[in-house]
Parts: structure tokens; sequence; C-alpha cells
């Protein structure tokens, strides 16, 4: 799947993203502004309810935003990676298996970021990265619409930080195929994120995982395993098979 929809947020009196990467998202849009004013209309109509669902794809946001009867059809736009970038950003992420844990558990370290930018990927947008589009008549960059998706995005990102990679280029499941191309051994799978809007336009927070005992590795590692990878890809497959029983999906 190359692109996700998600469903329209209602009416909240008042949200701002809250992780690290879904603020530096609201910097770069900020940054981006030519006018200040428009921003805090956008974000009165992200607020508002305004918007209707968001598409997420490679490079691209798209949303009809509703404003005085009319339905505007509105798109930012960011830059996409490279397949070399892909590939260095992902040879990071398999030199560390806690990066890896981290992403499958809907987190981004910063660390990880801090070491793409320095093998020249920037997974974060900056200034002047996000380029919105709207039909509407007004000739500010970017308009209240764009803005009011933009902020809507922000908080699509605290939930769930395969978005900001969709949009940098890569699927969630072609992402795991490289990954997993690239250790010894199953990367295992993500922990579900299920973006509902309701309850007054709230994000789920994900549930505590409960506290288990430390995995040991009672046998000698394969050879051209490392027994500490190894343990720390147990222990991946032992949270995804708790949130696979927090769910029900292994139920009979």
């Amino acid at each position: 799947m190359t692109a996700r929809g998600f469903a329209a947020f209602p009416k909240v009196k008042r949200r701002i993203a809250t992780s690290w990467w879904g603020r530096t998202w609201d910097k770069a849009l900020k940054d981006t502004a030519l006018d200040s004013g428009m921003l805090k209309l956008g974000r009165r109509y992200a607020h508002a309810g305004v918007v209707g669902p968001i598409t997420v794809s490679p490079g691209r946001l798209h949303a009809q935003v509703h404003d005085d009867d009319t339905a505007y059809s509105t798109t930012v736009s960011i830059p996409e990676l490279s397949e070399v970038q892909w590939g260095r950003f992902l040879d990071r992420v398999a030199e560390n298996s806690a990066h890896i844990a981290a992403l499958l558990d809907n987190d981004m370290p910063r660390d990880l970021v801090v070491a793409a930018e320095e093998s020249g990927v920037d997974l974060l947008p900056g200034i002047g990265d996000l380029e919105p589009e709207c039909d509407c008549d007004g000739w500010e960059l970017p308009c209240r619409h764009a803005a009011a998706l933009a902020f809507q995005v922000g908080w699509l990102l605290d939930a769930d930080p395969f978005v900001l990679l969709l949009l940098k280029g890569k699927p969630e499941q072609e992402l795991l195929d490289a990954l997993r191309d690239r250790v010894a051994g199953p990367v295992g799978t993500r922990t579900p994120v299920v973006v509902s809007h309701e309850e007054a336009g709230q994000l789920p927070a994900r549930p505590p995982l409960p506290a288990t005992t430390p995995v040991v590795l009672a046998v000698e590692p394969p050879p051209g395993f490392d027994a500490a990878e190894l343990v720390a890809l147990m222990e991946i497959a032992a949270s995804r098979a708790r949130a696979l029983l927090r769910s029900g999906t292994l139920e009979g």
C-alpha cells in the first residue's frame, strides 16, 4: 500500500503535537510561513473540525478543507528521500537493534535521526521543505486551509512516525521488508496503530506493556549470529506477541 487514509478529526478545543518529531514538524511549518496570522487562523481551522479525511502518500498530503460552504482541495508536499538516502537510513537502523525495536513500537529515537543526518539523510522537514497548494483564492504560503491540514498531520505523527516515513517515500511494509533483509533474523511486526478520532479527537495512548522477565539466552547462538542482537530480536518478538494477545488477535 503506497497511501494511507485517516478519518477526519472532529472539533476539538485545543490540541498540539506532543512528540518531539511532531513538534519539529510544526516548527518547520512555522519557519516556512510568510504570515504568522494565517498560521494562527490555520490552527483554529484545525481545531474546528473542518478538515476532511487525510490521505498520506509519498511526498504528499491531501484533504478537502471546508470553509464557507465550499470544499477546497488542499495539498502539502515534502521532498522524498532518494534510493541512495533510503539505503543509508536503513543501514543506520539495522546497525542498532534498539532502533529497530523503537520503530516497531512507534517511536522515533533522536539518536537515530541524528545518525541519519550525519549520513546526509534528513528525515524531518526544515525551512522551506513544506510546499502548500490550495485551490482557494488566498495568496499566502501557506493559506489557512493548508496550515490546518499541516497542523493535523502533526497530530498523526504523534501516534505513528511511520506516517513521516511514508511521506519521505517508503510505505511501512516495504521498510520492514528492507530491514528484514539487512539483519540476521526476523525484525518482527509493528505494534498495531489504530488512529481513532473519537472522544474529542484524542488519539489513543499506547497501553503500557506489562512487566516481563528479561530474556536470557540459554544456548549458544547459531554461527553468524551475535548473542546480544539475538536476545534483542527475541524481546521484540515477545513484545509483539503481548500486543497481539491484548488485541485478541490470537484468540481461538
